[in-house]
């Protein structure tokens, strides 16, 4: 079941001031402090929300509060700000009304987190999709890259937005965002030159040196060190709680996902880079032969720098700051400029450079963020703009800004009675008139083609001759003088004369928030906004991509000698448009407050609130809503709210709810005179009207609180009553079964006692005379046993004496075997072959078994080591066997080769790249790659050489180049001989007559001699499938070399060089090989 809520419940304070009673400025302020103190920072007049600045954070903006409040009426919850934008998002997607939320208040008071609060709001409902997403997050994108250049700290605030903005969102008809078109107004550009004590320039300059990587700012020609630069105040330079640096990498990452290119990025930091240069350059005076002065840039280093960055030749830029050319019809005149006028140059040209740059920046961001389609769209317009200024020193940027806030007053007052006239009339009510305040009377003042202010500022600025500030008051005291909201010292108003609080340089007007007084020092110069023409010539000539389309009235082919527009005029024609704009919308309004200047939380300010109600016109607000009737509600609510108070429609209402409220309005005796009926509402003329009803509908539920107590009590007492009575009965029975149990069971043991002494008197009597039957028995068996006895022992005596001997002795044998065999068990040797040990004989008579045994137990283990070796070992162990075969007490080197195991592949020729090409060129299986050396007939002496064995031959080949240098076919080998020592020598003989033995055979050295000739032995026997290799072992043997056949001789003898054997010529048919005697 659904809850139904209001505004009214739970109400801290008033939720709505057109309901507060009685109503004055105190009580106003008062409802706000209560509601500020319970962090209830929103607060109704109407449809107007009032917004309080915390300045905290608070939990009420998290996407559960924003389920909270979509698609629900605007007074049926406590107010929010995000109720108002939904109820703008769904006219304007359900009504197709086009909506304007206009934002207004004093800088700090929250406005831009307010916009931000509306716009993230707006997305988080509306649609979604990938193109939906990316135009949502492009819109709120935007608004990151417009405070870093448009906003600064200020005194009142750390992040106080200096220019209005106002936002167009396109919407199609589904209620998905498509795109959006920003307007900027009246850039605070003074500030890029000048700022007050205590805040600082825009964003974007200091986040430029902190954020900047080094390689950036070297290209920039920029130093990290704020003090370096003019333009930048240092008592205000870094911000508690602003992280410049990361809010940098913030604002180039939103810029990328707007659309911006990186060589746009790059260009925009370099003119920040150019202004902040700009400030750096420093004039002197020097006197010319005319005795005139001239200005000259002191260091031209900083000038240099900026000239390089946009692209302008220096000579050029220097000659604009040090003259000025006037054109008048077909003439030029050329005139020096002094010192004060070449910095009004500079500053002026830095202001215009950032101005300009601001505006390409809105322009280039609605590029990227407009609709794409051309087809009718539904418009949502969000406006930030400063509030109504009132400081101690107001000049031309305040007047501007209160007149803009006069022209929004005007139309919100206007588009307020509209909305409540055309409210009445579609409710069919009689609609009368309201009396009001029209500050209409003051825009005229300021606005009048002929005779506002703003137009005899701008008569003043393009008339001839010497014009000044004080000759704009002057007209202002002349013309204005009897009009009843301007005063001056100077005008005709004799009352004015002798009031000191109004300087003489100054005038006041009394603004519908309250009176201001303006210093009319730097009107002219201010509305004027003059740049010099050389100026603007100049900066068209630079090759910077941005400077000729941001000053294209620098182009020497289209000189416009009229005068540029001023900027009150401007700024005239763009509020004219935006009052136009705002005329065709339905209008939303957000009031921000700020209740301290400290910028602190839980502090509340009387004055100041007090101040900004006055001039936010809260108070008028109020009373316009309040003129006709103070609340309005449907008729299904309000009978469902309050039916309570009549029985005929408690609980429930049959018919319609029109006639539902009219039965209950005249069941209460409510004067006729309190409300009125509408056709879907019913209007409520006074709040004691509605606050009795609701006292009523409090004191009913407090009774019908205390009905549903007491029956839930009576039915709470009852059922524990019933729970009670069945319990006991429960326990009733329950003991009963208990003691019944107990007392069968008490009869049961009774019973149980008694038959067991009968049937135990019973069981004894049995056993007795079953005892006396079993020892007759025993007696009996007893006696027959002794008797069958002695007959058997008679008889059995003879043969006893005659087979005893044998009988013993065969039983003293088979003991004598079982202790043996035993004793084996326990005295058994270890399970290694080599182990030779065998316990000892017992007895003589068992050397024959003794011996057996000690073979089969041999035998045993020796199958059992040989179960044990895998197939690799196998053959390892089987080729020293074969070793063993061929050369064991026949060849002294073979006892040490025993204990080296046979590897093979010594050269791990199949991953060496070194012998990749060798390996590639065998096409067999390589069993064995070694060293060797071969050794040459001429002189003895031994080349190395790569020998390899293959399942189908033996290949030598060089040891550098792995070249192939002889390749012998097993078939193709008839023997092998060595000697008996304990050398590495030995000889290839090969078959008479084969292809191989053209060259005769070959006698080689190796260290590895015995496992090569086992491994050969073995291979040639497989290979030619027949018998094995011959090897020949003998100290001297025949080896055939081309067509002569030479001995080779083994002799004992001390070696040349090292230990090892040498190898000597000693005639042509004769090598003697010495090889070292062994010890």
């Amino acid at each position: 079941m659904e809850v139904k809520t209001s505004l009214l419940d739970n109400m801290i304070g008033v939720g709505d001031m057109v309901l507060l009673e009685p109503l004055s400025e105190d009580s106003f302020i008062e409802n706000l402090r209560n509601r500020f103190d319970h962090n209830e920072i929103y607060t109704y007049i109407g449809s107007v929300v009032i917004s309080m600045n915390p300045y905290r954070a608070l939990p009420i903006y998290t996407p559960d509060k924003v389920e909270e409040y979509r698609n629900r009426n605007f007074y049926e919850l406590s107010p929010h700000i995000y109720a108002l934008a939904d109820e703008a998002y769904r006219s304007l997607r359900d009504q197709d009304k086009d909506q304007c939320i206009l934002i207004t208040g004093e800088s700090g008071a929250g406005k831009t987190e307010a916009s931000k609060l509306v716009m993230s709001y707006v997305a988080a409902v509306c649609g979604k999709g990938q193109e939906v997403n990316k135009v949502k997050e492009q819109l709120l994108q935007s608004n990151p890259v417009l405070e870093a250049f448009g906003n600064a700290k200020t005194v009142r605030n750390d992040n106080s937005s200096r220019f209005g903005k106002y936002m167009d969102i396109e919407f199609d008809f589904k209620g998905d965002p498509l795109g959006g078109v920003i307007s900027n107004y009246l850039l605070e550009k003074s500030r890029v030159v000048k700022q007050p004590r205590g805040e600082r320039n825009f964003h974007v300059f200091y986040q430029l040196l902190s954020g900047a990587s080094e390689d950036t700012l070297r290209k920039l020609k920029l130093d990290r060190d704020f003090s370096k630069y003019n333009y930048l105040s240092l008592d205000s330079a870094a911000v508690n709680g602003l992280d410049d640096a990361a809010n940098f990498r913030t604002v180039k990452n939103a810029m990328q996902i707007v659309g911006f290119m990186e060589d746009e990025v790059q260009s925009v930091l370099e003119l920040v880079a150019a202004v902040l240069k700009l400030g750096n350059i420093e004039f002197k005076p020097e006197s010319r032969c005319n005795g005139t002065d001239e200005s000259r840039v002191k260091d031209k280093n900083d000038l240099k720098e900026m000239c390089e960055l946009l692209g302008i030749e220096q000579s050029v830029l220097e000659r604009a700051f040090s003259y000025r050319t006037v054109e008048a019809k077909q003439e030029k005149v050329s005139t020096t400029l002094n010192v004060a006028q070449a910095y009004y140059a500079r500053d002026a040209l830095a202001k215009n450079l950032y101005s300009r740059l601001f505006s390409w920046l809105v322009t280039r961001i609605n590029e990227s963020i407009k609709a794409q389609t051309k087809a009718r769209h539904k418009v949502m317009g969000v406006l930030d703009i400063y509030g109504f200024e009132i400081f101690e020193d107001n000049s031309f940027e305040q007047f501007i800004i209160n007149y803009c806030n006069e022209k929004l007053q005007q139309i919100f007052i206007e588009l307020t009675l509209r909305e409540e006239q055309e409210e009445y009339v579609r409710e069919g009510i009689e609609w009368t008139n309201i009396e009001y305040f029209n500050n209409a009377i003051i825009c005229d003042l300021i606005e009048n083609h002929q005779n506002g202010i703003l137009a005899m500022l701008d008569e003043e600025c393009l008339r001839p001759g010497t014009v000044t500030d004080e000759t704009f008051l002057d007209k202002l005291n002349t013309i204005c003088a009897e009009h009843k909201h301007f005063e001056s010292r100077h005008s005709k108003n004799s009352k004015f004369l002798t009031d000191h609080s109004l300087p003489h340089n100054c005038f006041r007007i009394q603004h519908y928030a309250g009176k201001v007084l303006y210093r009319a020092e730097g009107f002219v110069d201010k509305n004027n906004d003059l740049l010099y023409r050389d100026m603007s010539q100049a900066m068209y000539k630079a090759k910077h991509s941005l400077i000729k389309q941001l000053f294209p009235e620098g182009n020497p082919a289209k000189v416009n000698l009229k005068r540029p527009p001023t900027a009150g005029f401007q700024f005239k024609a763009s509020v004219g448009t935006l009052m136009r704009n705002l005329q065709t919308k339905n209008p939303n309004y957000i009031r921000c407050i700020k209740p301290n200047d400290k910028k602190a939380s839980h502090i509340f300010t009387d004055t100041l609130v007090c101040h900004q109600v006055r001039y936010l016109g809260l108070m008028e607000n109020v009373r316009v809503r309040r003129a006709g009737y103070a609340f309005r509600q449907a008729y299904e609510p309000c009978l469902e709210r309050y039916k309570m108070l009549c029985k005929r429609t408690w609980p429930h209402w049959r018919g319609p709810a029109r006639e539902g409220v009219e039965v209950l309005m005249a069941d209460l005796q409510v004067p006729a005179d309190d409300f009125s009926y509408g056709r879907s509402k019913i209007f409520i003329r006074n709040p004691r009207t509605l606050f009795s009803l609701e006292e009523k509908r409090r004191q009913c539920l407090q009774d019908l609180a205390s009905l549903i107590q007491k029956i839930y009590r009576g039915w709470k007492c009852r059922s524990h009553f019933l729970l009670l009575k069945k319990s006991q009965i429960v326990v009733s029975a329950w003991y009963r079964r208990y003691a019944q149990q107990k007392k069968y069971q008490k009869v049961k043991s009774a019973t149980t006692v008694v038959q067991s002494y009968t049937r135990g008197w019973q069981a004894r009597k049995l056993l007795r005379e079953l005892k006396y039957q079993k020892r007759c028995e025993e007696a009996v068996t007893t006696i027959a046993a002794f008797w069958h006895g002695t007959q058997v022992r008679r008889d059995y005596r003879k043969f006893f004496r005659a087979n005893a001997g044998k009988k013993i002795y065969d039983f003293t044998i088979q003991r004598i075997m079982q202790k043996y065999f035993l004793s084996l068990k326990s005295t058994s040797p270890s399970l290694s072959p080599v182990d030779k040990s065998w316990p000892a004989r017992p007895y003589r008579f068992l050397d024959g078994v003794h011996a057996e045994l000690r073979k089969i137990f041999h035998h045993w283990r020796c199958k059992k080591y040989r179960s044990q070796f895998t197939e690799e070992k196998k053959a390892i162990y089987e080729e020293k066997l074969e070793a063993s075969e061929l050369f064991k007490d026949k060849k002294a080197l073979y006892p040490s080769s025993v204990s080296q195991p046979f590897k093979g592949d010594y050269l791990e020729i199949t991953k060496n790249p070194k012998y990749q090409k060798l390996n590639s060129s065998v096409d067999a299986k390589v069993l064995l790659a070694d060293v060797v050396n071969k050794i040459n007939r001429a002189n003895g002496k031994g080349a190395a050489r790569i020998f390899l064995l293959t399942k189908k031959g033996v290949v030598l080949a060089d040891q550098k180049t792995g070249q192939v240098k002889a390749s012998v076919p097993l078939p193709d080998l008839a023997s092998v001989s060595v000697s008996t020592q304990s050398d590495g020598f030995f000889a290839l003989k090969l078959k008479e007559g084969s292809a191989s033995a053209i060259k005769g055979d070959f006698l080689l050295s190796s260290e590895r001699l015995i496992e090569i000739i086992t491994k050969l032995h073995l291979t040639g026997a497989t290979a030619a499938d027949s018998e094995r290799l011959n090897i020949d072992i003998s100290d001297e043997f025949l080896v055939q070399f081309n067509h002569d056949k030479v001995c080779v001789k083994f002799i004992q003898g001390g070696a040349k060089n090292g230990n090892g054997a040498s190898c000597k010529r000693k005639n042509n048919r004769l090598l003697e090989v010495s090889v070292p005697t062994t010890a």
